[in-house]
């Protein structure tokens, strides 16, 4: 399975997601893969935020040489599971496809976790809560990686 986490500019919410899965990939030995991307490009090739690297590091994750990107209309093409973190970037991943196959594909993460409460994962940019937010992410990944398996 090809997953992609979503978010605006890929640099705090989807490159934490995407680093819980790949640990989880690696430790259960799925023969998945995983990537991320934003809805807006921002901050196209740049690092992860900060926070978000510190964060991921003091729980074993490293998303250090990760770069932002991009969401393109390729995605849907290229993954199975395209997953938003928040509903306006869910909305703008939608505005993009094409088909059906494509909008079945688009899922909120952590509906996995709290099934069609269609929670947002919030922006831990302006606000803070990185370690919050991780914490979030986790369970949902969890709850992914236990469906799809």
């Amino acid at each position: 399975m090809k997953v992609l986490m979503v978010c605006l500019g890929n640099i705090c919410r989807s490159p934490m997601a995407h680093g819980v899965l790949q640990k989880e990939i690696d430790n259960q030995s799925l023969n998945w893969s995983v990537d991320s991307s934003g809805t807006s490009s921002f901050h196209s090739g740049d690092l992860p935020d900060s926070r978000s690297i510190d964060v991921a590091r003091k729980n074993g994750i490293d998303i250090s040489k990760q770069r932002s990107r991009l969401f393109v209309k390729s995605d849907f093409n290229d993954f199975d599971l395209i997953l938003a973190m928040d509903s306006s970037n869910y909305q703008n991943i939608l505005k993009l496809a094409t088909s059906d196959e494509d909008r079945n594909k688009v899922k909120l993460l952590l509906n996995y976790a709290y099934p069609g409460e269609n929670r947002a994962v919030p922006d831990p940019y302006y606000e803070g809560g990185f370690q919050s937010v991780y914490n979030m992410i986790e369970t949902a990944v969890f709850k992914l990686v236990e469906t799809h398996k």
